[in-house]
């Protein structure tokens, strides 16, 4: 057995040990919470692409170009760990903040590693260079993954966002998905465009924008609009591009369940709550979408904006939302989610930098559990449940049944659904609810299905795969 893998099985062992005693208090205290899951076979809701999953950076991050390089061996191998086939998103505030040039730096990076709240006290522009891209390419082909790049429309010339886009498509070449003009343009009024800044007039710029790039780059792709919660600029820009920019290959957007940090609003409870904004705008982006005739993604999400509330974005709570999160999202048919990081951000998937190391935080595993549904096909269920905390998803691949329950409660929860046999089964666990270490996803030896009957222990996932 490979060392690596041995040493994260032993750590997972130990971590699932030492939660049993808290779990096992949970489910002899509580009368279960009793539900029963029924599927339609026949109404299927969409088939989960080999590259839904996607973290996203700070394009600031490329200031330091033995970040994403071929010798940051720990980070590509956490990647892999969540994709064979992923998707990294450059973008953030800090886009509004980089100045591509041909020189390259002398000296040593201005920073290891960029955070998700960066944006928020580097107000100065930091340099991307060629052997920026030339190792984010090499980056790229160790992981097997793609790119969305941003490039800087909000504060940069046009000129050389479009001389940027040159060299990028030049060097990343089929690593390069499309190219996003400008991060979250529907807060740009009274930032960097005046007060009377509206959709058309965001409209009128990217055009001119995506002309200068298509000068330079012909055949080149975009996605857009990358906006933070304004669906009026996601659904304005369907209907444009639908009638005059055939290359936009994605519609984009962003999701936060709250924010910002630091906000009374932003607790554990809410987290665990679900969101019905949620639903509503899922709605508004696939409709969109599929009238414009292009994939819609999330390029940009995660539980509290501004990198995070500590302890509850860096928590076991945050692992159990990030699955069912994702998992909502490929049911409406979403090509592909990708949850904002880096550095030291509380809600960061993985966390740390070149000088200290990288360690996945606990949303990676819910991340993870995702992970096991990338190729399969959801189908339509229903979960008849007291409790909206308890959350269930059905899919089928290749002659098998997968079946994932989230329970969000302090209660254990007993699911009836119609499945004769159990194969596999994963557990996504952790010590408790507002626990910061030992979050682990294990496949499990013990059968937990009885009598077509799944018993879930409190503030846990499980996925069982069988007939």
């Amino acid at each position: 057995m490979n060392r690596r893998i041995f040493l994260r099985n032993a750590a997972a062992a130990a971590a699932v040990s030492s939660a049993a005693p808290y779990l096992s208090l949970a489910q002899n205290s509580a009368e279960p919470i009793h539900a029963t899951l029924t599927e339609d076979e026949a109404a299927t809701l969409a088939v989960i692409p080999t590259d839904f999953i996607g973290l996203s950076y700070e394009s600031a991050q490329l200031a330091n170009p033995a970040f994403f390089a071929a010798a940051n061996t720990a980070l590509i191998g956490l990647f892999r760990g969540l994709s064979n086939n992923g998707v990294l998103r450059l973008g953030g505030g800090t886009s509004e903040f980089t100045a591509f040039t041909t020189q390259e730096r002398s000296g040593p990076a201005p920073f290891d590693a960029v955070g998700p709240d960066t944006s928020k006290n580097v107000k100065a522009d930091t340099p991307i260079t060629i052997a920026s891209l030339r190792n984010l390419r090499a980056f790229l082909d160790a992981t097997n993954w793609r790119c969305l790049y941003g490039l800087n429309l909000g504060r940069g010339p046009v000129a050389r966002a479009a001389e940027e886009a040159l060299y990028v498509e030049t060097i990343l070449g089929p690593r390069l998905i499309a190219f996003q003009l400008g991060n979250e343009p529907d807060a740009w009024r009274n930032r960097y465009r005046p007060a009377s800044w509206s959709y058309a007039d965001y409209w009128k710029e990217w055009s001119a924008a995506h002309a200068a790039v298509v000068a330079r780059v012909p055949g080149a792709k975009f996605a857009g609009p990358d906006v933070s919660n304004k669906m009026a600029y996601v659904t304005g820009f369907a209907e444009d591009v639908k009638k005059s920019a055939p290359d936009v290959v994605l519609l984009t957007s962003h999701y936060y369940a709250m924010g910002p940090a630091g906000a009374p609003g932003a607790t554990l409870d809410k987290l665990l709550s679900p969101d019905p904004k949620l639903e509503r705008d899922l709605k508004i982006a696939m409709t969109a979408a599929r009238g414009a005739g292009i994939p819609y993604r999330m390029s940009e999400g995660n539980s509290c904006w501004n990198g995070g509330q500590p302890g509850v974005s860096d928590t076991l709570a945050s692992a159990l939302w990030v699955a069912d999160m994702m998992l909502e999202f490929a049911s409406f048919g979403c090509a592909g989610v990708n949850l904002h990081g880096g550095g030291g951000g509380y809600y960061t998937p993985i966390a740390g930098s070149l000088a200290a190391g990288f360690t996945p935080r606990p949303e990676y595993f819910g991340i993870e559990l995702v992970k096991q549904f990338v190729g399969a096909t959801l189908v339509k269920s229903t979960l008849d449940c007291t409790s909206d905390r308890v959350r269930a998803y059905a899919a089928r691949r290749a002659g098998a049944q997968l079946i994932a329950v989230i329970n969000k409660t302090a209660r254990p929860a007993a699911i009836q659904f119609p499945l004769r046999r159990a194969r596999r089964q994963w557990l996504l666990t952790g010590p408790a609810i507002d626990a910061k270490q030992s979050v682990v996803l294990t496949e499990s030896g013990a059968n937990l299905l009885h009598n077509s009957v799944l018993r879930v222990s409190p503030y846990s996932a499980v996925l069982v795969e069988g007939k």
